[in-house]
């Protein structure tokens, strides 16, 4: 009769099962070499004996290495699981890092977002009232420049509000006031003086607003920088109570710090372009002002001229 067994050899599912395995077969070595006299006087009877004899079957692992290998698997697969979580858990776009952000960076985030909305509101509205006001002021100096006497120009510019009517007027006033002087330069720069005063107050009614572009661009990142260090740190507090130094722990905190330092750039860096653009045209704005100062001081010293003339033309007698 032939006697058959089935051969059993253990596959382990986990690359750390192959480890143990390998391991407990090096144990085993010095047996084997041990009897391996004893199966070469055994070989010729083994030779004849049937072809169909089974195999023995290999060695099982002790029960203190199956524990081992089943809690390296665990262990591993405790480790991916905690991986796999971390990368589900965070939103990495801008807007789920904001939602997932500290108080503080909330607060920052919002506040530099605020002062964004600040900075291009004032661009359009500022931008729109320098256009309009410097292609008003062409044509009120073209108006001046047409006048002969400082009437003819009160005249040309009787609407109200406009910065010609305003300079002609205070003009006409001080002449008035001057009536009986008779030091024409007295009366010119009375007027001159006036007239500086005017072009000083439209140009800080022009600059009105664009004091806030300034602290905008000048503070703005320093506000984003704090957002970040506050988040930084919230980051390695999380390191301190988790007592783990994997980077994904750290990373979602990391990028909402930044995230705050981004904001910060992006309102800055609009609001300094943006005052840099303003200055440069209030300043010529400002220049076409004082031209158009320069031109109703020029009539004023023309009617000045023409009354001393007046005064001094001598008066014809007919006699007889």
């Amino acid at each position: 009769m032939t006697r058959t067994q089935s051969s059993a050899s253990p596959t382990p599912s986990r690359a750390w099962g192959a480890v143990a395995a390998l391991l407990f077969s090096l144990v085993l070595a010095p047996l084997a070499m041990a009897d391996e006299p004893a199966a070469n006087a055994a070989a010729p009877t083994a030779a004849s004996a049937p072809a169909t004899e089974a195999q023995a079957p290999a060695p099982e692992l002790t029960p203190e290495a199956k524990a081992l290998v089943d809690s390296l698997q665990q262990s591993t697969e405790a480790v991916v699981a905690e991986d796999t979580s971390l990368g589900m858990a965070h939103d990495l776009s801008p807007w789920g890092m904001y939602k997932n952000a500290d108080v503080v960076v909330k607060a920052v985030m919002i506040g530099l977002a605020i002062a964004s909305i600040i900075t291009w509101t004032i661009w359009i509205a500022k931008g729109f009232e320098l256009m309009g006001a410097k292609r008003r002021l062409r044509g009120e100096i073209a108006a001046l420049k047409k006048s002969v006497t400082l009437k003819e120009a009160s005249d040309v510019s009787n609407k109200e509000g406009t910065l010609a009517h305003t300079l002609v007027h205070d003009a006409l006033e001080e002449m008035r006031l001057s009536a009986n002087a008779r030091e024409k330069e007295g009366i010119k720069e009375r007027v001159s003086f006036r007239l500086e005063r005017l072009v000083a107050a439209s140009g800080r009614t022009m600059s009105s607003g664009t004091g806030v572009l300034a602290t905008i661009g000048s503070t703005a990142p320093f506000v984003g920088l704090f957002g970040t260090v506050w988040g930084i740190m919230n980051s390695f507090i999380g390191i301190a109570k988790t007592q783990t130094t994997n980077l994904a722990v750290v990373a979602p905190g990391i990028a909402e710090a930044l995230l705050a330092t981004a904001l910060g750039l992006v309102a800055a860096i609009p609001a300094v372009v943006i005052y840099n653009v303003f200055a440069r045209s209030i300043a010529g704005y400002k220049a076409q002002v004082s031209d158009a100062s320069a031109q109703v001081l020029l009539l004023v010293s023309r009617d000045l001229d023409h009354q001393g003339s007046e005064r001094a033309a001598p008066h014809m007698v007919k006699v007889g």
